[in-house]
């Protein structure tokens, strides 16, 4: 993945759209990305939230955590 091209995205945030500097950095790249009507990462569909919830599952509350193998879920 590319970096981001930080003189250029400070270049259109603070003199093409007359952001303040403080402006600028309190914005997270995808808002200044649809500031500045760029194209982000398509939203998560529901495959997406479906293969998350497989590989990352909500432990059974009587378990206290642990797995079928005797770990803890910070594992």
């Amino acid at each position: 993945m590319a970096g981001f091209d930080w003189p250029g995205l400070m270049r259109a945030g603070i003199r093409g759209r007359g952001l303040s500097p403080d402006a600028f950095w309190a914005l997270t790249p995808a808002e200044l990305m649809m500031m500045l009507g760029r194209d982000g990462p398509a939203p998560m569909g529901r495959a997406g939230l479906d293969a998350l919830a497989a590989r990352f599952p909500d432990a059974d509350p009587m378990s206290n955590g642990v797995d079928e193998h005797g770990h803890g879920r910070d594992r």
